[in-house]
């Protein structure tokens, strides 16, 4: 099971829920392919566009959509990976592009 960092004081596990358990280190592929693989309820990764990142601070936004601040993050290999509310998650590369989807 993948470490889970909790950025705000109120977030608890069921913030995560099985999003760490999609991830396995013995596996060469990166996040987005393990997600598209393993996450079976939401149909795989499929990402959505218009997200836009404050490389400083991760928060996401979206047109007409109050400010995202990350609640959870898991660090995996070089890839950051960042959980929000309402089920939004982020995987972002060392080069800081990044793709968000909802996986709840």
């Amino acid at each position: 099971m993948m470490l889970v960092e909790f950025l705000h004081p109120r977030a608890t596990p069921e913030h995560v829920g099985l999003i760490p358990s999609f991830l396995v280190e013995s596996d060469p592929r990166p996040a987005h392919e393990q997600f598209h693989e393993r996450y079976s309820y939401g149909g795989g990764w499929f990402p959505m566009k218009g997200f836009k990142r404050n490389p400083q601070t991760n928060v996401l936004s979206y047109p007409g959509d109050p400010p995202l601040r990350p609640i959870a993050r898991i660090k995996f290999r070089q890839e950051l990976i960042l959980i929000y509310e309402h089920a939004i998650v982020a995987i972002i590369q060392p080069d800081g592009t990044f793709s968000a989807a909802r996986m709840d």
